[in-house]
């Protein structure tokens, strides 16, 4: 896939834009005045493989809770600032890696001025974040109604105040809850502007109904080229905010973290039941943190041929099945031993081919496709 070409931002140790790999952010949901509940909540996320988690900063207290997190964050941390650019500068004097701000709600002209100015000092990136529900009354009167032009110049207005004080270390977002509104703005904004590009579907909806949503969204403007760093916006768990996302990275070969998974739906021509041995394998894999491609067939007029795509497969058949692994036949089996055997295939790909341990866990090596070296959650340092 042609990717467009971005300039560079570095939000701590990750980069974000020119030809970087496309990044994974997420937002606690814990009260970031809990220092100790933020940080389990930022641990939980970094061990699903989210590169940047951001923080809400409602309030002095929230601010002043930022130098502890930040310090003790095993991944860069973004401040949520809102209504007070007194809260920027705080979280800035706290160390914080990025900065979001959304133009239609932080203030005066000289107020940004004020926060570029001692981000540029800091070397801290702002992510202007133009959202629908927050455009300004003069960009709704100007177009009469939230649309993808009023998000492009919103981000434009605000990019160049930045721009003025010789402030170039932006990311940009334009999202809105409608996709067709999203997509549109995405792509207008990638015309405008070199700008690393943050892209989201905001407010999304339910694990299952908002990952669909998101998928269909970031997935659509993904697939143009467009976009550097993601986030998929649930109402849950933020740690499935991060699987979603590397599921849909995955799909468009962006990224290659976790087990690919390839099943066929299952029909009448199925000798086994398919369906939950395709389910039994997704739950036995759902953990390893290798990049193995693995086949599910259950009949011979597609599975065979499928599973020789994969790294390795099983083409099922009555009361047997057969394991392919790459491209070729090597092993035969009864239908009880099956995913036995099939996991010990797996575990031996991902030592000898990705260089991770018996559970799928990296041995001290780069994440293929990204920039992550993946740690287990065991063996990553934890908050006091």
């Amino acid at each position: 896939m042609h990717r467009l070409t971005t300039r560079k931002v570095k939000v701590g140790s990750v980069e974000i834009g020119g030809g970087a790999p496309v990044s994974v952010q997420s937002m606690t949901i814990t009260d970031t005045r809990d220092v100790e509940a933020t940080l389990v909540q930022i641990y939980a996320l970094a061990a699903e493989g989210c590169e940047i988690a951001r923080v809400a900063v409602p309030d002095r207290e929230a601010a002043r809770a930022l130098r502890e997190i930040r310090s003790r964050s095993p991944v860069p941390v973004v401040a949520d600032i809102h209504f007070d650019y007194r809260l920027a500068l705080a979280a800035l004097e706290a160390g914080i890696d990025k900065l979001r701000i959304n133009p239609g709600n932080i203030g005066k002209p000289e107020w940004v001025r004020v926060v570029a100015r001692e981000a540029r000092a800091r070397g801290v990136p702002i992510r202007v974040g133009a959202n629908i529900g927050s455009l300004s009354k003069a960009m709704l009167r100007r177009f009469g109604r939230p649309c993808a032009e009023a998000l492009v110049e919103s981000a434009v207005e605000e990019i160049k105040v930045l721009e003025d004080m010789d402030f170039q270390d932006i990311v940009v977002s334009v999202k809105g809850s409608e996709v067709p509104m999203a997509i549109e703005a995405y792509r207008m904004m990638a015309e405008r502007c070199a700008y690393p590009l943050h892209v989201g579907i905001t407010e999304a909806g339910t694990a299952w109904a908002g990952s669909i949503k998101s998928a269909v969204g970031i997935g659509a403007v993904l697939a143009q080229g467009i976009g550097d760093t993601i986030r998929v916006s649930l109402a849950a768990d933020p740690t499935e905010e991060v699987k979603v996302a590397y599921e849909m990275l995955k799909a468009l070969n962006l990224r290659a973290r976790g087990v690919q998974l390839i099943a066929c739906p299952s029909c009448g021509r199925a000798e086994v039941d398919i369906i939950n041995i395709a389910q039994e394998v997704e739950r036995r894999l759902q953990r390893m943190k290798a990049p193995v491609k693995v086949a599910v067939m259950g009949c011979a007029v597609n599975g065979p041929g499928e599973a020789r795509m994969a790294d390795v497969g099983i083409a099922c058949g009555r009361g047997m099945g057969l394991i392919f692994r790459d491209g070729r036949v090597v092993a035969s089996h009864p239908e009880p031993e099956l995913l036995d055997r099939l996991m010990e295939h797996v575990r031996a790909i991902a030592r000898e081919k990705y260089g991770h341990d018996a559970d799928g866990e990296a041995q001290g090596i780069e994440e293929a496709g990204g920039t992550l070296t993946a740690t287990s959650a065991e063996e990553a340092p934890q908050p006091a």
